[in-house]
């Protein structure tokens, strides 16, 4: 993005970076204004949020196998455990 600020061609850009001029504007409108550190910054807490809201559906499918199982043992007999252990 500095360099388009500079003065170059943003199809000129693209071609040297090997990416699309949508992905350039994309990232422009994202990133645009930030410094590094900040864009960085929010690339981390991009990946963390993913990696919690994939934890998130980890435990709500699991929660819901467990509710499932549940209501499927309802119908049994209970499973005597021995007093000693």
């Amino acid at each position: 993005m500095r360099e388009q600020e500079a003065g170059a061609k943003t199809a000129d850009l693209c071609r040297n970076h090997g990416i699309s001029e949508a992905t350039f504007y994309n990232w422009k409108a994202k990133y645009g204004g930030m410094e590094v550190s900040e864009a960085k910054r929010l690339k981390a807490l991009e990946d963390e949020d993913a990696r919690l809201k994939k934890l998130l559906g980890e435990h709500m499918l699991a929660a819901a196998l467990r509710e499932l199982l549940q209501k499927k043992r309802s119908g049994l007999p209970p499973i005597v455990m021995p007093s000693h252990i």
